[in-house]
């Protein structure tokens, strides 16, 4: 996501390297950059020339601050225009004093509306909301079955009157079986179209009219590119949209819709969907997105997303193993499932700062090493799992592994090396000890490094 604009706009930057101060005659070209990334990355043309001009009025007016180099400078000023661009601020889900909220999703067909109506109705649940889903679209073959299944999937019912029934009247009753159940929150499910045409936003008119949402969230498909503001800009138009949601981020996405959506509509992208997975899904969150395509992570969306599949105790007993050396293959397997849970490793290491220039070939090497690990480990008896040691001590042991999983001994032993050497470092990490860092309080010997004993030589000894 965003990898080619991040590029394109390193272009942009270099241009002012070694200047000055930010002038006329040497901010063109930076300019022309970002335009080229813009356009490649398919944000809306209007919009590009509005961003544009934006960041030239703004950067030529920026005051030369002591210590920031102007291409530093130049970076701030495309960071707050994009911030401005996508919303400034994340926009919440509407709320009903009197319930239920009434939520109706709009989109084209293949957009993944119906999927983006599971995940927005898991995402309330965690927030101990409860949820109606309505499926109203009886066009679509299997549309409602599909409803219906993905329902089951995270324990939300469905309402439906079959493909029948008249979508307005569906719609209707579905709000009064909301009511009757006394839930929070009620999605309404609508038909798409492979193209916009006139008696689908006509029933979309209908539905909208005889339910008066709280929310009417259209769902686009972000790898559309331009096409994504000329959707915006027609359902917007036709039915008043509140909100969007982009779907399909985790893809070879260019980024242009999440850049052209806000400037065409004036309504904010509320949700951003990351993955096929129903718990997928997102609140958008603009100045992280910005950071994002500017290559300087988002340590606060990893933190969120870690804590949804980090067990507090697991935690607090991962700790403690790691402090006395206890930790073994079983845990580091719980731990790669953990991320694996959390999305793709390229995705989780460019939420790091300074990891976002990362190749795509050093990200499949990794994902390829993690991959290796975890059909070796699943080779290993569960004595050998709890006691890594045991598998240093004993070659027959490698061996037999090797010959299990399909690997060479030189590989199950560089795991086993490769782990012995993290386990030993993640507990003087965590004992204050930072290998490779004299100075360090808690080190002893004046605050420098203790001398480390000598060891035999054999296998693992690193």
């Amino acid at each position: 996501m965003f990898d080619s604009l991040a590029e394109n706009l390193e272009s942009a930057w270099k241009k002012l390297r070694g200047q000055d101060k930010i002038k006329s005659s040497n901010i063109q070209d930076a300019l022309k950059e970002v335009r080229r990334a813009l356009i490649s990355a398919d944000v809306n043309i209007q919009v590009v020339t509005n961003f544009v001009r934006e960041v030239e009025e703004t950067a030529q007016g920026e005051g030369v601050l002591t210590g920031i180099r102007p291409d530093q400078q130049f970076i701030k000023v495309v960071y707050d225009e994009l911030v401005k661009t996508m919303g400034q601020t994340n926009a919440p889900l509407a709320h009903a004093k009197s319930a239920p909220t009434v939520i109706l999703m709009a989109g084209l067909q293949g957009a993944g509306k119906t999927t983006a109506t599971a995940k927005l109705a898991l995402h309330l649940q965690k927030e101990n909301r409860s949820t109606l889903l309505v499926a109203t679209d009886v066009y679509r073959p299997a549309a409602i079955d599909q409803l219906i299944t993905l329902g089951k999937q995270i324990n939300v019912p469905v309402f439906e009157l079959g493909i029948d029934a008249n979508p307005v009247e569906i719609a209707r009753q579905g709000i009064a079986k909301a009511q009757e159940l006394g839930v929070d929150t009620v999605i309404v499910d609508t038909a798409g179209r492979l193209q916009i045409d006139q008696s689908m936003m006509d029933e979309l008119a209908s539905v909208k009219t005889a339910i008066n949402p709280d929310e009417v969230l259209l769902v686009i498909d972000s790898m559309t590119g331009q096409e994504a503001a000329n959707v915006t800009l027609a359902f917007h138009e036709k039915i008043g949209i509140t909100g969007a949601i982009l779907t399909k981020m985790d893809g070879d996405t260019r980024g242009g819709a999440a850049l052209s959506v806000r400037a065409v509509s004036g309504q904010p992208i509320k949700f951003v969907g990351v993955g096929e997975k129903v718990e997928a899904l997102q609140p958008f969150y603009p100045d992280r997105m910005a950071s994002r395509i500017l290559g300087m992570g988002d340590v606060l969306s990893l933190v969120e997303r870690a804590q949804e599949e980090f067990d507090i105790a697991d935690a607090e007993k991962m700790t403690e193993k790691i402090m006395e050396a206890r930790f073994d293959f079983d845990d580091f397997l719980k731990q790669m499932r953990i991320i694996k849970n959390m999305g793709s490793l390229g995705g989780l290491l460019k939420m790091i700062p300074g990891m976002g220039k990362i190749s795509g070939d050093q990200l499949k090497q990794g994902e390829d090493e993690l991959k290796k690990a975890e059909v070796i480990i699943s080779s290993m008896t569960k004595m050998e799992r709890s006691d890594p040691d045991l598998l240093a001590k004993t070659p027959s042991r490698r061996r037999r592994i090797a010959q299990g999983c399909g690997r060479t001994e030189s590989e199950v032993n560089k795991l086993i090396a490769d782990f012995t050497r993290m386990r030993t470092m993640m507990q003087q990490m965590t004992s204050g000890n930072f290998p490779g860092m004299p100075g360090m309080p808690g080190m002893g010997g004046g605050g420098g490094m203790k001398k480390p004993k000598k060891k035999k030589k054999g296998f693992g000894t690193l």
